[in-house]
């Protein structure tokens, strides 16, 4: 869409690709200025840029400090995802901006999807598949999956929302389950590890959903694989950034660990030859939200969090970095 000033309606910036629901989801009271990429924000006038109040992220585009940086009026940034690496809230915090994400409305898709990524590749299901449909199931057997979800021990990465529901799945499937955080989650009875390497030593199974951004890079390196040992399966519902990518196709190809199974990757949607090769690694396109049911959801919630800013009322989900007070 075209940026037009207007000097009676609230001017909002749409950033990232179109959504149907972010699109049509506001009514006459808001003037929607679309761009996609961080270069396109080269063609925003100076004159709409004085007068957008809200941001609407669709995608994890990058919005480091310089984007804010370009509007003086802007009051909220209502992101699309549960993650929020792609903004700098410190400087928003700093510059009295909210930021909203969509927690909530995805936790349970993402559950799911981590779940049955866990199973997949213990059970080598995408290998099994591709064994019945190149005919070698009719002229000899199948051969045992080494992997098995009934004798594992889980060590959770991150006991967020995502992760109390994964392990609750968990517990319906009679596999222990302990969990390393920064510090204990509150009413989990869950055994808690303060230190990551105690964990891995302690368990076969890494299962990591915690926040991406510097303070959890490469936190799943060699030396947490080589704890993990032989048996090892480390499945990624987080961040690529939090797994040292180099550090784990060295352990899947050399034996360090059994297998992985991973959503996400340092350089997306760039996936390295050498993990594309591998047989005993598991990869899905960043889908652990990806049904159509789950993203609506999470793009009406991003609607919804600048709809409630603008009626005067406080946000529905705002991230701890930025918090609101008073309305």
């Amino acid at each position: 869409m075209a940026a037009h000033v207007s000097s009676e309606k609230i001017d909002l910036l749409v950033y990232g690709p179109h959504k149907p629901i972010v699109d049509n989801g506001f009514t006459d009271q808001f003037v929607l200025h679309h761009f996609e990429q961080k270069a396109d924000l080269e063609r925003l006038p100076p004159a709409v840029a004085g007068k957008i109040r809200g941001m609407a992220i669709t995608d994890s585009v990058p919005c480091g400090s310089a984007v804010p940086a370009l509007l003086p009026k802007l009051e909220i940034i209502s992101s699309f995802g549960v993650g929020y690496d792609h903004i700098d809230a410190n400087y928003a915090r700093e510059r009295d901006i909210v930021v909203t994400n969509t927690p909530d409305v995805l936790t349970e898709e993402v559950a799911d999807v981590a779940l049955g990524l866990l199973i997949t590749t213990l059970r080598e299901f995408i290998k099994a598949d591709r064994y019945v449909r190149s005919g070698l199931w009719a002229t000899q057997k199948y051969p045992l999956s080494v992997g098995s979800l009934r004798d594992r021990k889980v060590g959770m990465v991150g006991m967020g929302r995502i992760g109390q529901a994964i392990a609750r799945r968990l517990d319906a499937a009679r596999v222990p389950v302990v969990y390393h955080s920064r510090n204990p989650a509150a009413g989990v009875s869950y055994q808690h590890y303060p230190n990551l390497m105690e964990m891995a030593k302690a368990v076969d199974t890494l299962v990591v959903i915690t926040p991406g951004g510097a303070s959890t890079l490469k936190m799943i390196n060699a030396e947490v694989m080589a704890a993990l040992g032989p048996r090892g399966v480390i499945v990624n519902m987080a961040r690529g950034s939090v797994i040292d990518e180099p550090a784990l196709i060295h352990a899947l190809k050399s034996g360090v660990i059994l297998a992985a199974g991973l959503d996400v990757f340092a350089t997306e949607p760039n996936v390295p030859e050498d993990l594309r090769a591998l047989q005993n690694v598991v990869l899905l396109p960043h889908v652990g939200s990806a049904s159509v049911v789950t993203r609506n959801a999470m793009d009406q919630l991003v609607v919804d969090n600048i709809k409630a800013w603008f009626a005067g009322k406080p946000p529905l989900t705002p991230v701890p970095e930025t918090p609101v007070k008073g309305r």
